[in-house]
């Protein structure tokens, strides 16, 4: 325990160090350049500062998510497809029919997520939430992605990002949550890991790299009921998680496969 709560300060005092980092030279935007890229929850936060990021380094950028939005409309990205609810199955078909005509992905971005504002503890349990979360991050990612790979819309050398959290892993919450809580966010990143896990082993026979990301704390909309500690905790914009996540995306590989990176350091983290 110790020893986790040494690198998690090594981590803060680190941060901002790699923001610089990515700005000034070890973020290579080359290698998704004429790439195919699909992300999902493309409309606001992590998904829309992605597809801001891809559109300027030259990707061809397919966003999907359930509603457009203004900002997203205004990227004129290679196309939109709306109506996409990964809780919903039979959304899948509508998204491959939509996607199927324009060519095969080069990496997929399973970006879409929820979190569940108020602070669960034993006594105020939300169990719906709770489902909804697992549903949406955990299932979500697996919906989107069979349905891509089983309509041959992700071809050998293609990749699958998965952008879960640190949240995910068991050996932290010693560290990050001491007293508990939070159950059914943590809950769902552990099953969205395993799920990457998972398809990363079933995916590799077919020359398909899964890696599961941990985007970094980002000033979105979703962690804004921690603002009044994102200097303190090292939060950064949108703008410099998306590069930070796809440097990591750049990185990946079949020999890598299966790896939980953190996007903030580069490191891995313990399941």
């Amino acid at each position: 325990m110790a020893d986790q709560a040494a690198r998690f300060a090594e981590q803060k005092r680190t941060n901002n160090k790699r923001a610089l980092d990515i700005e000034d030279g070890v973020y290579d935007p080359s290698t998704l350049k004429g790439k195919r890229v699909l992300v999902t929850g493309a409309n606001r936060g992590v998904g829309l500062a992605l597809c801001t990021e891809l559109k300027d380094i030259g990707a061809v950028v397919i966003g999907v998510c359930r509603k457009s939005s203004p900002e997203l409309a205004a990227l004129q990205v290679a196309q939109i497809v709306e109506g996409i609810d990964v809780m919903n199955t039979a959304c899948m078909q509508k998204m491959v029919d939509e996607i199927i005509s324009t060519g095969a992905l080069d990496v997929v971005v399973n970006n879409a997520g929820y979190f569940y504002e108020p602070e669960e503890k034993i006594d105020s349990l939300n169990f719906e939430e709770e489902l909804k979360m697992i549903d949406i991050c955990a299932l979500g990612p697996l919906r989107i992605t069979a349905a891509l790979v089983n309509a041959g819309l992700v071809a050998s050398g293609g990749k699958v990002a998965m952008i879960t959290s640190q949240g995910g892993s068991i050996a932290w919450r010693d560290v990050q949550n001491p007293d508990g809580g939070d159950y059914g966010h943590h809950m769902s990143k552990a099953a969205s890991n395993m799920a990457g896990k998972l398809l990363s082993k079933e995916l590799k026979k077919k020359g398909i790299t899964v890696t599961m990301l941990h985007p970094g704390f980002n000033k979105t909309e979703m962690t804004a009921k921690y603002a009044e500690i994102w200097e303190v905790e090292g939060a950064v914009d949108g703008s410099v998680g998306a590069k930070r996540v796809l440097h990591e995306i750049g990185q990946m590989s079949l020999e890598k496969t299966g790896l939980f990176i953190n996007c903030e350091d580069g490191l891995l983290i313990p399941w």
